[in-house]
């Protein structure tokens, strides 16, 4: 079996103790397995040739993680700056990496229109509802993510835009858990689930993207032989 498929059946085995032991209400478990998971995804994306913007993105998300094991608001802070590095990082990645003909330019239209109303629309209704201090910061990465996330479908595709949908999905359960709103049963489980799908499908999806674009093209005799 080749590294990278221990590797993602290590991330797997991290992931089911992750989620089992919040569906449980096992705090031990979560807090020995959140710290694995993106050490091993950067792991097997270094191991699939991945550029290091998107190893970086994976590192500071592992940061933000171990920051917000703690429900010291400093600490959420700080993890909050970790995972906006890391969406500066894709951002990054999708720039140097991507291509601005991932989507029809209409389709491209549409989902900037989307993701801008979202945005709009989450700030204000969250915004009388959360700390004062909290305010402008949650305003301003909200702002950096749904922009990672709207280039990531613009630049990259259907998987790393699904990735990207999920981490605004993620965070803003997190930032209406933080106002104080209605939540999901076992909201963790589901920040998590959410979670763990965005950053997987950025990582695969760009590595996928990446790898079809080094696959040599087939010549016109390769093509008559099929």
């Amino acid at each position: 079996m080749s590294h990278s498929r221990l590797l993602l059946g290590a991330l797997a085995l991290a992931v089911a103790v992750d989620l089992g032991s919040l569906a449980a209400g096992f705090d031990a478990g979560h807090t020995v397995a959140k710290p694995l998971l993106m050490p091993l995804l950067a792991l097997w994306a270094v191991l699939r040739r991945a550029p290091r913007p998107l190893v970086a993105a994976l590192l500071f998300g592992w940061g933000g993680d171990v920051l917000l094991l703690s429900d010291a608001e400093p600490a959420f802070l700080a993890g909050m700056g970790c995972f906006a590095a890391g969406h500066v990082c894709y951002l990054v990645l999708f720039r140097a990496h991507g291509s601005r003909y991932a989507v029809p330019r209409a389709r491209a239209g549409l989902l900037a229109l989307g993701y801008a109303t979202a945005l709009v629309t989450t700030v204000a209704l969250l915004w009388p509802d959360l700390p004062a201090d909290l305010r402008l910061p949650v305003a301003g990465y909200s702002l950096l993510l749904t922009a990672m996330a709207y280039r990531a479908a613009v630049r990259l595709g259907l998987f790393a835009g699904l990735g990207g949908a999920l981490f605004l999905l993620s965070d803003t359960l997190i930032a209406t858990g933080v106002a104080d709103w209605p939540q999901p049963p076992v909201p963790n489980f589901w920040i998590m689930l959410t979670y763990i799908a965005a950053q997987v499908l950025l990582a695969g999806g760009t590595i996928e993207a990446l790898n079809a674009r080094r696959a040599p093209a087939a010549t016109y005799g390769e093509m008559r032989a099929v």
